[in-house]
């Protein structure tokens, strides 16, 4: 599919706490509400947010970023202050990206983890992005920690059960490798309910995901140009993982950036992604 012939409606714009920031709502193909922030002006960048978070996640990246860009932020469905029509498909997705996209105009595409299957999904299917940048894309590459047994099914079952904390645990405990007392932590703090709430979409990463294998031939038809970042502080095969997508997409590099576990500071990323969107 193509982003062509999606209805796009904007509706009720209000103005945020934060600096540079409009908060506004698109219309997705099915009629689902979507929530997005726009911080600063200059070429448009939308950041995809990977799982368990929302658009509040990317507030600093998003600040930093708008010294050169209009950075658009927002909650993929089943997050925050967006909708959740369903029944849920990895299409849905990526109608939203194309509802977003044509109603900001942005030309460029930044996407972190499992939020990188939607950006693909989305540049593979037209939406007309110039340039993508990719972070660590959790496919099971060689090194990888094997997957959670029935990771999928086992969401599925916690959530039918109406049990969004103990899909919430087997996320953080089997699939990102916390210790369980990390778990323990959260539990008594503020921070638990609004993973829980957010737990549903674990669901929605795991479909975007499918195998957790690279989609190389997904990959092969995006002539986009990519850059694929990594943290040098990322465990070698998540860095793998950002190798393997950019040897599998024509056109595309790598680089990688001092950081933490999954994630690139903004003062570090920031001129990193300037010089990629902007340079000749």
């Amino acid at each position: 599919m193509s982003n062509q012939g999606l209805s796009v409606r904007r509706v009720g714009k209000t103005t945020g706490q934060r600096k540079a920031l409009l908060m506004d709502k698109v219309i997705s193909d099915d009629g689902t509400p979507l929530a997005y922030d726009t911080f600063g002006t200059g070429p448009g960048v939308i950041l995809v947010t990977g799982a368990f978070t929302d658009r509040s996640y990317l507030v600093p990246r998003a600040t930093a970023l708008a010294e050169a860009f209009s950075v658009i932020t927002y909650d993929r469905r089943g997050r925050g202050d967006s909708g959740d029509t369903a029944p849920y498909a990895v299409e849905r997705e990526v109608e939203d990206l194309a509802a977003l996209q044509e109603a900001t105009g942005a030309a460029y595409g930044c996407a972190d983890s499992s939020g990188v299957m939607v950006l693909l999904r989305a540049a593979a299917a037209g939406v007309p992005f110039e340039k993508l940048t990719i972070m660590e894309p959790p496919f099971r590459v060689e090194g990888a920690p094997p997957a959670p047994d029935r990771y999928l099914e086992r969401l599925r079952e916690f959530i039918a059960a109406g049990d969004p904390g103990g899909a919430a645990e087997l996320f953080i405990v089997e699939a990102v490798g916390q210790p369980r007392e990390v778990v323990e932590q959260l539990k008594p703090t503020p921070m638990w309910a609004a993973l829980k709430a957010m737990a549903p979409t674990l669901v929605y990463d795991a479909l975007q995901l499918g195998d957790s294998s690279v989609p190389t031939e997904l990959l092969a038809g995006i002539t986009v140009e990519t850059l694929a970042l990594y943290s040098t502080a990322s465990p070698e095969w998540l860095q793998n993982a950002s190798r393997a997508a950019a040897a599998a997409l024509p056109k595309s590099k790598t680089l990688g950036l001092e950081g933490q576990f999954h994630e690139i500071p903004p003062e570090i990323l920031t001129p990193a992604l300037a010089d990629f969107f902007l340079g000749a």
